[in-house]
């Protein structure tokens, strides 16, 4: 590998040089590239209940429970927190939603409430659980096995059993996923949207890396711009070096040196739906070392591409790829060097969602479901690569959020 000192003392020059970080970020020159998507409305969010509501009754399930996160936001566009006081949705495979919330919430949960749907309240001195095993009785239900969606905290599923003795739990995951699993064309466009804030940003954000910058510093550049683009960001992973070796990072201090690898993970949120794009580049000359892993990396992107095909399991999609890496050398499995996690993962409302493009997953691939093409190739103590772009299933195959790069030296385009 060339090291850095050589590079100096062979006069290459360094097209990223050292340059004070700014106290404020300019992005003047960025606008708001989101204003002519649209939040999902009440009629697809009816279609959504429907749906769940016919999966209820093809799982033998009476009803649902939700708490706040993404599900909820999902079914019924209510915001809220969590905490000690319970606020959830009850959806029974008959009839409207409710949701059950502290009687001096209702005003505010009313105020993102999306569908039509009955709101009950409880007292500070009652028992939350008590009003969700009315409403299961109200909807002749409390007989019928309720779901749990996976997030829902244990106090509420205990105090339910509590009020509720001979109540069977299930998974809600069959309704839950069923649903959220398929994205619509309205999703697609939102997650196509927000693709498109953060290829943007990164465009904006290259040519402004000098040498010395921290991940701190980058990642800062990196916010503004997807605010400034019509985004809310959501995450910046920075690693720099080093540090690029392991897929999560190091806690050791980092910043951008010429000649060293620069992995940029990051995505951002437009009207709930997510994106998650990952470039590596090299400021200055590359080693031709990591030149060969990138290419591969790239190939590796296009071996999962072509694997993936409705109807196929999505495990089938991770074993092709370590494939295609055990015959250049690396592996075998999840050894290192070589690809030390799955191949890609679900994405939607949330970053990481089921399903995922990882060993011995059995869910077939079906038309709208989306994920992340991400399988890097890590070398412990050297550098690691990981190009990543999301995609979705369609009729005619997977296509693109972002179009993978071709080249290291045009890293994004």
């Amino acid at each position: 590998m060339i090291s850095r000192r050589s590079m100096i003392g062979a006069g290459l020059a360094l097209p990223f040089a050292a340059k004070a970080f700014p106290q404020e970020i300019d992005t003047s020159g960025l606008s708001n590239i989101t204003a002519a998507v649209h939040p999902i409305g009440l009629a697809e969010r009816r279609a959504r209940l429907e749906r769940a509501q016919a999966l209820m009754a093809e799982h033998g399930i009476g009803a649902i429970l939700v708490e706040p996160g993404a599900s909820l936001v999902y079914f019924t566009g209510v915001r809220w927190g969590r905490s000690e006081r319970l606020t959830a949705a009850v959806i029974p495979a008959k009839g409207k939603p409710v949701i059950v919330t502290p009687f001096f919430e209702r005003p505010s949960v009313e105020e993102s409430l999306g569908i039509d749907a009955d709101i009950r309240v409880w007292q500070e001195h009652e028992d939350p659980l008590t009003v969700v095993a009315g409403v299961l009785r109200d909807r002749d239900v409390a007989a019928k096995p309720v779901g749990v969606e996976e997030t829902v905290r244990f106090f509420a599923v205990d105090g339910l059993r509590k009020v509720l003795p001979r109540v069977e739990i299930v998974s809600a995951n069959p309704v839950v996923r069923g649903c959220r699993m398929i994205k619509s064309a309205a999703e697609i466009a939102l997650m196509q949207a927000a693709t498109n804030v953060t290829i943007a940003a990164y465009k904006w954000i290259y040519p402004r890396i000098r040498e010395g910058m921290t991940p701190r510093e980058i990642g800062a550049l990196m916010s503004a711009a997807t605010r400034a683009l019509g985004g809310s960001p959501e995450f910046n992973l920075i690693l720099l070096g080093e540090a690029a070796a392991y897929p999560h990072g190091t806690g050791k201090p980092q910043a951008v040196r010429e000649g060293e690898v620069v992995l940029m993970d990051c995505g951002c949120s437009v009207h709930d739906y997510e994106s998650d794009v990952s470039r590596t580049f090299v400021p200055g000359a590359a080693p031709a070392e990591v030149r060969r892993v990138w290419d591969l990396v790239a190939e590796g992107q296009q071996v999962a591409f072509r694997a993936a095909r409705i109807g196929r399991p999505a495990g089938s999609v991770d074993d092709a790829v370590r494939a295609f890496y055990l015959k250049h050398g690396f592996g075998p499995d999840y050894a290192l060097p070589g690809l030390s996690h799955r191949t890609g993962h679900g994405i939607g409302m949330d970053g990481h969602e089921p399903v995922n493009f990882v060993r011995g997953e059995t869910t077939k691939l079906a038309l709208g479901m989306c994920f992340s093409n991400e399988p890097g190739l890590y070398l412990p103590g050297m550098f690691g690569v990981r190009l990543e772009d999301c995609l979705h299933m369609a009729a005619a195959g997977p296509q693109w959020f972002s179009t993978p790069p071709k080249s290291l030296d045009a890293p994004f385009g």
